[in-house]
Parts: C-alpha cells; sequence; structure tokens
C-alpha cells in the first residue's frame, strides 16, 4: 500500500494533473495533496478503505444522497479515482482473472488541491520510441474463445459474455504526450491521463460507468458497432443482434442501479441512441435512478463495479468465463477512471484506454458475445476498436536514437 501524505508532496509527478472528468474550471491547475494505492496484497475491503480515505481528506461520500454544495477554491478540490476490473471483480464476489499484465495498483484514489500556476515538468520530454506490438492471443485463439462462449451460451449457463484480448509493446522516452494525445481523440468523453511511481494510465473511453448529480445516479452503457459511415449507421439501427445485445445489457445495468436506487425510480431516458466515437458508430443507453438515503461510496462501487458491458450476463458466471478464457488480465482496461468532488462524482468505464509501466506500453479490446456471434466478426471489430489507440500511441518503429535513453515515468520517490 502507498500512502503519500500532503508533507511529501514534492516527491510527487511534477506535471500538469489532468485525469478524466476533472471540472474545466481546474483543469491545469490542480496539484497532488495525498495518494492512496491498493493491490490485492494489502488486504482489507479497498471499496471502504477509499471512503474512508476520501473522507480523511475532506470528500465525505457516505451519503451521496445529501452531498456538500460548496467547492472551495482554497482547499481540496476532488480527487482522481481509478478500480480496476480486477479488483471490481472481487467487490462483486467475481473471479479476478488471470495476472495484470502490466506493473499497475489495482485502486487509486488521488486527492487534489488547487495552484495559481501549474508546476513545470523538470526536464524536456524525451523522445517517444514504441516497438512491436506483440498479442496476447492470435485471431484464431480469440475466434476459439468467442466459440466457447456461444457453447456456454448454449449449454444455458450464460446469455452474453464479454471477450477482451491485450498487447504490449517496449517503449523508450516518455510516454506521457503520447498517452494525454488519446483524451483528445474524437468522442472521447472521458480523456486523460492519471500518473503514479512507475505507471501512467491515458484514457479515451466514451463511457460513462456511474455519474452522480444533484441526487440522480446515471450510467451509460455502450454495446453495438459499425464503421461510421451512412451504410454502417443504418446497419446498426437495423441489426437485431445488436439490439437484443444492447438491450440486455441495459437490463443488467437496470438492475445494478435498483440495487443502490430509491425504489422505483429507475428509469431508460434513451435507448439505443447512436454516437460517434472516432471512426466508429456505437448504440449508446442512458439509464438513471434515484439515489437511496444513505448510499456511500463504497457500496456504490461495490453495486456498479465492474461494468455490465464489459463483463455481461448474469455478471458473476460471465465472470467465470473471463476468468477461463482470457490469457491476460485486463489491467487498467474495463475499469472505473474518474472525478469524486464534493458534490458529485462521475467515473468512466476505461474502454479505450492505456497503460504504461516500466517495461511496456499496454493496450486492451474486445466486444461482447451472445449466440448470434460470429468468431470472425468479433475479432475485427476488437481490431477496429483498438487501431485509433494504437494509432494515436504511434512511436518510430524503425529507429532508435543511439543517445536515446529512457526516462523514468514520474521522478523517483
Amino acid at each position: 500500500m502507498t500512502n503519500n501524505r500532503p508533507d511529501v508532496v514534492e516527491a510527487l509527478p511534477l506535471m500538469v494533473a489532468d485525469p478524466p472528468a476533472v471540472p474545466e474550471a481546474c483543469r491545469g491547475r490542480l496539484v497532488e495533496r495525498a495518494r492512496w494505492q491498493w493491490h490485492p496484497a494489502d488486504g482489507g475491503d479497498p471499496a471502504a478503505r477509499t471512503e474512508d480515505f476520501l473522507a480523511a481528506h475532506g470528500l465525505r461520500l457516505h451519503d451521496l444522497a445529501r452531498p456538500a454544495t460548496r467547492h472551495d477554491p482554497d482547499g481540496v478540490c476532488g480527487a482522481a479515482l481509478y478500480v480496476s476490473a480486477a479488483a471490481g471483480a472481487l467487490l462483486a464476489g467475481g473471479a479476478p482473472g488471470a495476472a495484470n499484465p502490466a506493473d499497475l495498483p489495482e485502486v487509486v484514489a488521488v486527492v487534489y488541491g488547487h495552484t495559481a500556476a501549474a508546476p513545470a515538468r523538470p526536464y524536456p520530454p524525451a523522445p517517444w520510441w514504441r516497438g512491436t506490438w506483440t498479442e496476447s492471443w492470435q485471431p484464431r485463439q480469440h475466434a476459439a474463445a468467442v466459440t466457447a462462449v456461444r457453447e456456454a451460451i448454449g449449454r444455458g449457463e450464460v446469455y452474453q459474455v464479454n471477450l477482451v484480448g491485450h498487447a504490449a509493446a517496449t517503449y523508450t522516452g516518455d510516454p506521457l504526450p503520447a498517452l494525454a494525445r488519446l483524451g483528445q481523440l474524437p468522442g472521447a468523453r472521458y480523456g486523460g491521463v492519471l500518473t503514479g511511481p512507475g505507471w501512467a494510465i491515458g484514457c479515451a473511453s466514451p463511457e460513462t460507468l456511474i455519474e452522480v448529480r444533484h441526487g440522480t445516479l446515471t450510467t451509460r452503457p455502450i454495446k453495438g458497432t459499425r464503421p461510421a459511415t451512412v451504410a454502417g449507421r443504418v446497419d446498426l439501427l437495423a441489426s437485431a443482434k445488436e439490439r437484443a445485445e444492447h438491450i440486455m445489457i441495459v437490463d443488467l445495468e437496470r438492475n445494478d442501479l435498483a440495487r443502490v436506487a430509491r425504489t422505483g425510480s429507475v428509469r431508460v431516458d434513451d435507448l439505443f441512441a447512436v454516437r460517434r466515437w472516432c471512426d466508429l458508430w456505437q448504440a449508446e443507453s442512458t439509464v438513471r435512478a434515484d439515489v437511496a438515503d444513505g448510499l456511500g461510496l463504497a457500496d456504490l462501487l461495490r453495486a456498479v463495479c465492474p461494468g455490465g458491458s464489459v463483463t455481461g450476463a448474469p455478471k458473476l458466471a460471465a465472470l467465470d468465463r473471463i476468468a477461463d478464457l482470457e490469457p491476460v488480465g485486463r489491467g487498467a482496461s474495463m475499469g472505473a477512471l474518474g472525478w469524486v468532488g464534493h458534490d458529485h462524482l462521475d467515473l468512466g468505464l476505461t474502454i479505450r484506454t492505456a497503460a504504461v509501466d516500466g517495461d511496456a506500453v499496454h493496450v486492451w479490446a474486445g466486444g461482447g458475445i451472445t449466440w448470434d456471434s460470429d468468431p470472425d466478426a468479433e475479432v475485427a471489430e476488437a481490431a477496429a476498436k483498438t487501431a485509433p489507440v494504437r494509432a494515436t500511441l504511434g512511436g518510430d518503429h524503425g529507429r532508435r536514437d543511439a543517445g536515446h535513453h529512457r526516462r523514468p515515468i514520474i521522478l523517483p520517490t
């Protein structure tokens, strides 16, 4: 466990703090006050410990139905919060899956205050070079996993399972500018970067896992993908397979929210709306509910993590299939990353996300598998989803500068 108090702030990253969902008025003028990180070996309930840590630093989230209403410009602004897919599975009581391929914590909370001017980087970024991607599974292995899910559906064990693949590449130089570019991709509602000792996460997610504002819970599950062409939009809207897959996840999200909502308040405000992310159309719905009295952050995380659109239905049975079939853990992907303020909470689901540790840059992508899924089409869809992320990470694959040495992601602590 890492718990950096304010008296060691000078050992933390000297860079502009830019996690996803930061209030626009505060972007570019945040300074880190305290940090808490959790690994499974630390033990304890990570949801409860996160809530307690934030409360100890002025963010009291024990009753989200009665949030604070004052944003103190001279005090704590809010906190970035990250929960991995594996941590979410543990909170849900499900199988955590294969080991994390990246050297990352599973839960991170970083408390920020305001500063008049963001601290400057202590050195200019070293030129970024990325090697060739190494896949966690080949297309035939991915297709075989799709077939295995269809067989499980045929046996009545599950209705839908989201399968995710992974790729890694070695690198040299400073990864932060490349990760920051992800947040500028079209449709990146949760664009931003979170860093820590020896690691960094860059997010370009369009999907809301959970938002809490003015007593309302909101989730926006995404399920259904086509190329962003006129024909692709028509095909997505007409697809009975995509609509059935989508509605299955909407029902799952309705049930998740019902666990922490005021009785009878769950509703679907927008069903199967088509949104654009980069060069893809995706189907998105909006599910809302009224916050139940006494709902705290810990119970909210237990109810919504991991997100239903990246697990499947029923959620626990889908997690079992995921643990059996995926050869590499989901790491920074398919989890939660966003902002917790005094009066609101906004967490994106970490699809379209990359992570960097001391050895490699990592990316993930996948899709939901139903009885009607075609294995080859599912492999192609995953490739289409990860292509913009990989292209944005760039890198000179053919040349290394002889004087080019890797810089650390952050200053040593």
